[in-house]
């Protein structure tokens, strides 16, 4: 099975930008439908952007939106998850998932086998 990594983490100012990394192993990223979610404490891990096998398609939680950018390096297995113009309401632990049997986007986290361990960001105003 996949195993997921995930960086690029840390601290931001508002308005500002980062961009979070998810390096696969054991599996091709472009073999799986790959996901971002976020989680505060307390709160359900929530949906963040998904890209679809193929790369050819991305979906983005409204929240989201026109600021973040899911894309996929093949050659690097690699997903990334570029974010800007960062808001206070960003700050969450970070996490990428992946699933092989999926082929159109799912929301819920319950509908993805792998996860990565997750990266912190943190937005202070």
């Amino acid at each position: 099975q996949v195993q997921l990594v995930e960086s690029g983490g840390g601290l931001a100012q508002a308005g500002g930008s980062l961009r979070l990394s998810c390096v696969a192993s054991g599996g091709a990223v472009d073999t799986y439908f790959m996901a971002w979610f976020r989680q505060v404490p307390g709160q359900e891990r929530g949906f963040v952007a998904g890209i679809s096998k193929n790369g050819h398609f991305t979906e983005y939680s409204d929240s989201v939106k026109g600021r973040f950018t899911v894309s996929e390096d093949v050659a690097k297995n690699t997903v990334y998850l570029q974010m800007n113009n960062l808001s206070v309401g960003d700050t969450a632990l970070y996490y990428c998932a992946a699933d092989a049997r999926i082929m159109r986007i799912r929301y819920s986290p319950l509908q993805y086998d792998y996860w990565g361990q997750g990266t912190q960001v943190t937005v202070s105003s």
